[in-house]
């Protein structure tokens, strides 16, 4: 089993449903054996602005599943929740990012990991500083609490609970 960090966040439709029940669905999955999901949070859109707030959330899991295959499982996700990808940083009803996957690192062009700009997003970190705060990101050789606290202050923020 592999141990994988996952960052999902909405701001189309009911997001708090669409990012409980995608969760649900990853939990249950045949090739999911451990679970752990932080609170939800409130977050500021980063790139794109003039769009709705987002509801993100973070997961530690295990899994049998490949990185590639783990892949393909976020991007059915999205699309079982009707993702569409107008823009760069648009609106979505639902993306799952695999920000960490062991101490593997991939780059190719389908797949990066570590996630390419994890460390710049409190929308990423703060939810899985709660759950997993001295996993160690191997590109960076520091934990999930060490790059959280390097975040600037306005992007620490931008980060609020939304529940406890």
């Amino acid at each position: 089993m592999k141990n994988v960090l996952l960052s999902l966040g909405s701001n189309m439709g009911v997001s708090t449903d669409i990012i409980n029940s995608a969760c649900e669905d990853i939990k249950n999955h045949p090739s999911v054996s451990s679970y752990v999901k932080s609170s939800l949070y409130l977050t500021k859109p980063v790139g794109y602005l003039d769009q709705d707030d987002f509801i993100n959330v973070a997961l530690a899991i295990e899994t049998a599943l490949e990185p590639h295959e783990l892949l393909k499982l976020c991007n059915e996700l999205e699309q079982k929740y009707k993702r569409v990808r107008l823009f760069k940083d648009g609106p979505r009803t639902l993306d799952v990012d695999i920000i960490a996957y062991n101490d593997l690192r991939i780059e190719d062009k389908n797949l990066i990991i570590p996630h390419a700009r994890m460390h710049e997003r409190a929308f990423v970190l703060a939810p899985l500083k709660e759950i997993v705060p001295s996993f160690v990101i191997c590109s960076f050789n520091k934990t999930i609490s060490e790059l959280y606290e390097e975040l600037p202050t306005k992007e620490k923020q931008g980060a609020k609970v939304l529940n406890g």
